[in-house]
């Protein structure tokens, strides 16, 4: 590929090599391999469920140790709510307000419907900031529901009319109602924080990877709630803001894998996906951090079982991080008996899941010290897995490499070739699925901290269509946060409740019980 002279410039105002954007080329070229799927993650195979007993074991010892450790709350909340809205959106184009549309475009009662949606719109937490809003237009949203007046409710709320819902980003939505005001998604995570990720100096620390346009709108509410928040929960918030870095951005391709140019023959970039965040992950050089979507929250009253559970997968990492790093000094030390070497072997197969070759017994007791080594000196990742009960999304399976190594990992539906009758017979015997509910140990045994771009597998990246100004184009993404960006971590999965997933995909998902006052 030749590149212009303004080409190179464009690349390097953005700190991508030249290098670099050959390599994307070469991946549109030749596409990404489907994973392939050894097992689903079940529980007793890779997936582990604690019996009562043992869950409140867990929340003890994270209770008694916690104030050991750093402890950091990451909410990738970048994304734009827009999709939130399609529905609604869909809608307000094609509604004229005549009978014909009425009956039309308001015949399908269901949960997710424009139907359902102006039928309990009463209900949403935003609904008395868009009355109000309204009336400062010279409206009464009473009326306009009377006359069937649709649209400019809706004008008033999906845009900058108005509310400009669909353009503003999940966390800075109005999520849930109690009885002194609304909260926003990102309060929801705050009031969290403040239970399970604080410090013994009473600090909470909380980080939000935000889109740039949308920054000084977090900072400006954090600014406003945060006395709120300090005072109900006697801590002192420490927040932090970054953004997806331009060189993780990744170059879009025509149907025939040339660069797309825009009019002004500029090529045209698109950010890398949330896989770009291990950037910002590992920026923050925290030490046990907990990850969670900015949707996925609950009202107050639901809530306890998300604060048990946290507090059960982050013991459980205080557990495993503590053996490993014992283990890894006696490795350090090189003064291993055979025995020793034994135990350690169990406990990376049994405790950590780490796949251990036939070709281990044939190693001399070096070779079996330094793989020992390499295997156990790594990121750690508990992730929480729920019952699959039809909801889309990734899941847990044992996966096998070019070399049949095996290994846990979440694996996306993108990831896997349904056309393969073995590949899909195995996805239809997986149980659970990935709510992205993480705590991650990012620190060695030296208390320093891991490099986690060294710990990433570049061939699980993922191609997709799109489309700009009408012109068909195909878009890249780098290996998901994770998916493939934590390939080369330490993985154990444990079994959560049901209750501690409740994302809110459409603005109707607000609706659901869960996400309602009593």
């Amino acid at each position: 590929m030749t590149f212009t002279e303004k080409d190179l410039k464009q690349f390097e105002s953005k700190g991508i090599s030249k290098e670099t954007v050959e390599k994307q080329l070469e991946n549109f070229k030749k596409g990404f391999p489907y994973v392939r799927l050894k097992a689903p993650a079940t529980v007793g195979n890779g997936l582990i469920s604690f019996k009562e007993d043992e869950v409140k074991e867990l929340e003890k010892y994270f209770n008694e140790n916690k104030d050991d450790y750093e402890l950091l709350k990451f909410v990738p909340a970048s994304g734009a709510a827009s999709r939130m809205f399609k529905h609604l959106l869909a809608f307000r184009q094609q509604y004229t307000g005549s009978q014909e549309d009425k009956e039309k475009l308001l015949s399908d009662h269901s949960f997710n419907s424009v139907w359902y949606f102006f039928e309990n719109i009463k209900k949403f937490a935003f609904y008395n900031e868009l009355k109000t809003v309204l009336q400062d237009a010279g409206y009464d949203i009473e009326e306009l529901l009377r006359k069937e007046d649709y649209n400019t409710i809706l004008d008033y709320f999906l845009t900058e009319k108005g509310m400009n819902y669909a353009r503003m980003p999940k966390g800075l939505l109005l999520f849930h109602d109690y009885p002194d005001g609304p909260r926003m998604a990102m309060e929801e995570h705050l009031v969290e924080a403040a239970v399970y990720a604080c410090d013994k100096n009473n600090v909470a620390k909380v980080h939000f990877t935000v889109s740039p346009e949308h920054q000084q709108r977090f900072e400006e509410v954090f600014a406003e709630k945060r006395g709120k928040y300090e005072k109900a929960y006697e801590v002192t918030y420490e927040i932090g803001f970054s953004q997806q870095k331009p060189e993780t951005d990744m170059i879009a391709v025509d149907m025939n894998n040339e660069p797309f140019r825009e009019p002004d023959g500029t090529i045209l970039f698109r950010p890398g996906g949330h896989g770009a965040l291990i950037e910002n992950l590992n920026d923050l050089q925290g030490e046990i951090i907990f990850i969670k979507n900015i949707d996925n929250i609950v009202p107050d009253r639901l809530r306890d079982t998300t604060y048990l559970y946290k507090k059960v997968i982050g013991g459980l990492l205080f557990k495993l991080q503590e053996k490993t790093f014992d283990y890894l000094e006696l490795l350090e030390d090189g003064n291993v008996t055979e025995n020793e070497l034994a135990g350690i072997v169990t406990f990376a197969k049994e405790q950590l899941n780490i796949f251990i070759p036939t070709a281990y017994e044939g190693f001399d007791k070096m070779e079996k010290i330094d793989f020992l080594y390499n295997k156990l000196n790594r990121p750690i990742r508990i992730a929480g897995m729920v019952k699959n009960e039809g909801e889309p999304g990734g899941g847990p399976f044992w996966v096998e490499d070019e070399t049949e190594e095996r290994s846990l990992q979440i694996v996306e539906a993108s990831q896997i070739d349904f056309n393969n009758p073995g590949q899909k017979e195995i996805v239809s015997n997986a149980t659970h699925f990935n709510p992205v509910d993480l705590v991650c140990g990012v620190r060695n045994y030296k208390g320093e901290n891991f490099d986690l771009r060294d710990f990433v597998d570049p061939q699980t990246g993922f191609i997709s269509q799109k489309s700009k100004d009408g012109k068909d184009l195909k878009a890249q993404e780098l290996p998901g946060l994770w998916n493939g960006a934590m390939a080369h971590w330490n993985t154990v999965f444990v079994e959560t409740p049901l209750i501690t997933f409740n994302p809110v995909k459409t603005i109707n998902d607000l609706l659901r019980p869960q996400h309602q006052p009593e």
